[in-house]
This record gives structure tokens, C-alpha cells and sequence, in this order.
């Protein structure tokens, strides 16, 4: 599919400022498919992103689907090449997600970096990159809001909360969904029994026991005397484990004092100048060490010095995520006026493993709405 026409500085259309911006960075431009598979989105984007997504079915019965971005498809292409690292792909086309309002297509232009194992400075690239971007599209940096949030920060907090795991991640998928996340701090504080109704409660209490090789063994015979295959169902002992957890999460109750410490992380909302010494006295107050965590922020603080941003011009929200699963790290939008993003971004490290690469590799990216662009350049 040819590339459409990218936007001057002035708006119009002709010349290809976007290619020479991405040359400049050393980013190899690629074209993936309109049609994707549909389960690396429905696996890792997260329930508010899937309802958006246009599914068909292929010849063979497999799941498809109108591709939604492209940053899954730009890391399939790269696993598929078995292209060498560190390595920067750029791409501009149309995007398919469905929206209240009717639109369905856009176009968005962006950068996805890969194999970077200096993360801070990745992270920096990408958010300076997506501002000069702004610029290179006629949009006044005076009349832009960048704010940014780090889900790895909220995980550290979490973790020194001393929290049960199962609680851990319910937290995190709720990270960017302010109403879930506002649900969920509410059944923490009353403590989660509706998460056990229609389980026997002699049951329940053997897993609060630990006798989960009892309870292992009652579900195998029960299965078993269902007729159920044991290679097309989970075992006893899977179930068991995972019936242990929920019981811990329904018992688990935060004390007053603690949630206030987590809501008051979550308040966190200043100039990212401001913000390390925000987070080391919320810290501090919760017992909670954020070790390397607040390190790495330091570090990418440091490195967005380095890159010629002004800190005290960008804005830090402990409780700001994207509703998009697979990131874990740095996430940003840049908007004009608290309009839609005009652009956003963050860093997604575990996402290119679950995709199949052989091997851990770092990454982060960015992406361009172009149309929204083009309507705030005209508005201005």
C-alpha cells in the first residue's frame, strides 16, 4: 500500500517532511498489512482497546482484524525479518478502530524503537521525537500539554505496599481506567467477598488452610466422573492454586492508613521537575521503596535534560497510564487545549517476547494522529 501524502509544516499536502524526519533518526520505514491477527490485540491490549477493533474471519477460520495500530505489526514484521538490534522502524498509513462518533480510519506516522538496552535515553528520544514532530506540523510547543506517567513506579509502589499478587495485577490492568481503578481501591478497602460467590464455602476454607492437594484432588475426581479429557481441561491443582489466590484477595482488606498512602501516590500531579522529590516523600510516608524504579526515573529525567526538554514544562501524573495493557513503563500523550492526543506514546518491554522473539528486547515507540494534526493546525 503506497504511503499517503504526509502534511507540510503549513498544512498542506505535497512534500514529505515525515520521511526526511524519519531518515534523520535512522528509522528503516516499513509497511505491514491492513489485515492482522486479530489474538496478539485480543491477548495483550486490554479489554477498553478490543471493543474497538473491526474482527472478521480468514479462509482457515482464524481470527483477524482491521489493523488497529502499528505497533504490533511493526514488531511481528521485525520478529519475521529477524532483523539485527538496536533497531528503529518508521511507518505512516491508515489505522481501523471503531469510535462513538462514527469515524472508524485514521492516519497515524510514528516511530517504534527496538533493542535499545539504554532505556533511559530511548525513552527520551521518543518523547523529544514526538515533540519535534509537533513542530514539523506546524503546531506551536506554547499551545501543547505533554503529560507523562510510568506504570513501572505504580508497580514498585504496589509491591511495597506488601499487597497479595493477585491484588497486584488487578491494580495494574486498572492503571489509565480512572473508574476501575477507583472500583477496585473500594473493594480493597471493604475487603472482595462477591469475588467468591457460587464457591462452596467448606471449599474456601480449605484453601485458606493451604490443603490445596485436597481440594486438587475433589476437583480431579469430579472431573473425571464428568467424563471431562484431562487434555482439554485445567487440572485440579491449576484450579486449586488459582481458587488459593482468590481466596487471599477476598481476605485481603487495606487498612485505612495504607490506602490513604496509595491515594495520595496517586495524587501525585506536578511539573516532572518536581516530581522525584514528590515520589521519594510518598515513599517515605508508605514504608514503600521504589528502588530502581525511582532510579530509572531519575535516570530518564536526567537523559530528557540531555535531549534539550525543559522539565519544568512537562507535566508528571502518578495515576496516569494509556488503556493499552502491553505497556510497561513510560507513557505519554501530547494534546492542545485538553483537546484528544495529538500524539502518545510509551514503552511496551515485554510485548515483542510474547510476540515471539527468541529473546527479551527492550522497546518503545510513539505515534502521530495526523488528522487530529491537521484539524489543531487549522484551529489555531
Amino acid at each position: 500500500m503506497a504511503a499517503r501524502p504526509a502534511l507540510r509544516p503549513d498544512g498542506s499536502t505535497g512534500a514529505d517532511p515525515l520521511g526526511a524526519f524519519f531518515d534523520a533518526r535512522g528509522a528503516v520505514r516499513v509497511e505491514t498489512p491492513i489485515l492482522q491477527p486479530a489474538d496478539p490485540y485480543l491477548d495483550t491490549a486490554g479489554e477498553a482497546f478490543r471493543r474497538r477493533i473491526f474482527l472478521t474471519r480468514g479462509e482457515g477460520g482464524e481470527a483477524l482484524c482491521l489493523r488497529p495500530d502499528f505497533t504490533i505489526p511493526v514488531c511481528i514484521a521485525h520478529i519475521a525479518a529477524g532483523a539485527g538490534l538496536p533497531r528503529r522502524y518508521a511507518y505512516d498509513g491508515t489505522i481501523f478502530r471503531q469510535r462513538g462518533d462514527g469515524a472508524s480510519e485514521f492516519r497515524q506516522a510514528g516511530i517504534e524503537d527496538l533493542g535499545d538496552a539504554d532505556r533511559a535515553g530511548a525513552d527520551a528520544r521518543a518523547l523529544a521525537a514526538a515533540l519535534e514532530a509537533m513542530a514539523l506540523l506546524g503546531l506551536d510547543g506554547a499551545g501543547l500539554t505533554l503529560v507523562l506517567g510510568d506504570q513501572a513506579l505504580f508497580e514498585a509502589f504496589l509491591k511495597g505496599l506488601g499487597l497479595p499478587a493477585g491484588w497486584q495485577r488487578r491494580l495494574v490492568r486498572t492503571f489509565g481506567h480512572d473508574g476501575l481503578l477507583e472500583r477496585a481501591l473500594g473493594d480493597l478497602s471493604r475487603g472482595g467477598d462477591a469475588g467468591l460467590a457460587g464457591i462452596d464455602p467448606h471449599i474456601a476454607d480449605l484453601a485458606r488452610q493451604g490443603r490445596l492437594e485436597e481440594i486438587a484432588d475433589d476437583l480431579d475426581a469430579r472431573m473425571e466422573a464428568a467424563g471431562l479429557p484431562p487434555h482439554r481441561r485445567r487440572t485440579g491443582a491449576e484450579i486449586a492454586a488459582r481458587l488459593a489466590e482468590k481466596v487471599a484477595d477476598a481476605d485481603t482488606r487495606l487498612d485505612a492508613g495504607a490506602l490513604a498512602q496509595l491515594r495520595a501516590f496517586l495524587s501525585i500531579d506536578c511539573p516532572l521537575s518536581q516530581a522525584v522529590a514528590a515520589l521519594k516523600a510518598s515513599a517515605s510516608g508508605a514504608g514503600a521503596g521504589l528502588g530502581t524504579a525511582l532510579a530509572f526515573f531519575e535516570a530518564r529525567n536526567a537523559a530528557l535534560e540531555r535531549a534539550g526538554l525543559d522539565l519544568a514544562g512537562l507535566r508528571y501524573r502518578a495515576a496516569f497510564g494509556r488503556p493499552i495493557d502491553y505497556y510497561t513503563g513510560l507513557v505519554f500523550e501530547i494534546a492542545q487545549g485538553g483537546g484528544e492526543p495529538l500524539a502518545a506514546g510509551g514503552r511496551y518491554d515485554r510485548l515483542v517476547s510474547y510476540l515471539g522473539a527468541r529473546e527479551p528486547i527492550p522497546a518503545v515507540g510513539f505515534s502521530v494522529w495526523m488528522d487530529r494534526a491537521a484539524l489543531a493546525k487549522g484551529a489555531a
